[in-house]
């Protein structure tokens, strides 16, 4: 990412989200901050090493991490268009259920497996990278979803998100960065932020909307 090389990117505490259009590199950034801190490319915990097909980005290579003093007490990187390869994971591993709700996430909806993984995996004090979270859930999900992790930030998680979700961009207290067209990053206002503009744009006359879309 152009908007990167020679630059000093600082996450502070709380939750970090970034928003951009499709392709503009929003989940390779997540991916690779998640590699160059020892997690498996397609998601889990430090401890998963499968790989189903490799695809990642040498970003992550590139890139030198700072962290803070302190040891995480929870980490994990949940990256929605390969869980279904971690759940499997799982499985194979044998890896005791109770962190996942008692239950295989296979067992469960897509987006009960992910609310799963947010209340009973994730802990207070942890170090969570998500890519698209909402990709799995309704709109009550991602209610759902904002109130945990407003609930273990406020308990000294630290989050990284990519997502294009205006509900859980409205976390009070969170920061929004915006990927541009020349991949550059700025920190933008919850009302400035494209999925924010693009929602609003449409809900408010959905009529003009479509008849410029379809003519």
């Amino acid at each position: 990412m152009a908007g990167l090389r020679g630059r000093t990117l600082e996450l502070g505490p709380g939750v970090t989200f970034l928003v951009g259009e499709n392709g503009s590199g929003k989940s390779t950034l997540v991916e690779a901050v998640a590699t160059a801190a020892g997690f498996n490319a397609e998601g889990g915990s430090r401890n998963f090493r499968f790989a189903t097909r490799a695809s990642e980005s040498a970003l992550g290579e590139a890139l030198t991490l700072v962290r803070a003093p302190g040891k995480e007490r929870s980490t994990f990187f949940l990256r929605a268009e390969t869980f279904y390869n971690v759940a499997t994971e799982i499985e194979n591993l044998g890896i005791e259920l109770d962190a996942y709700g008692g239950v295989s996430p296979h067992e469960r909806s897509h987006g009960q497996s992910f609310l799963d993984l947010l209340t009973h995996r994730f802990h207070p004090r942890g170090l969570y990278l998500l890519d698209e979270p909402e990709a799995a859930l309704s709109t009550q999900g991602q209610l759902a979803a904002l109130a945990r992790i407003d609930e273990l930030t406020r308990a000294g998680s630290q989050f990284l998100i990519a997502t294009h979700s205006p509900i859980l961009l409205a976390l009070p207290g969170a920061r929004i960065l915006e990927i541009d067209d020349g991949g550059g990053l700025h920190t933008v206002p919850y009302d400035d932020a494209l999925p924010v503009r693009a929602y609003r744009g449409f809900l408010a006359d959905p009529e003009r909307m479509l008849r410029n879309l379809l003519g």
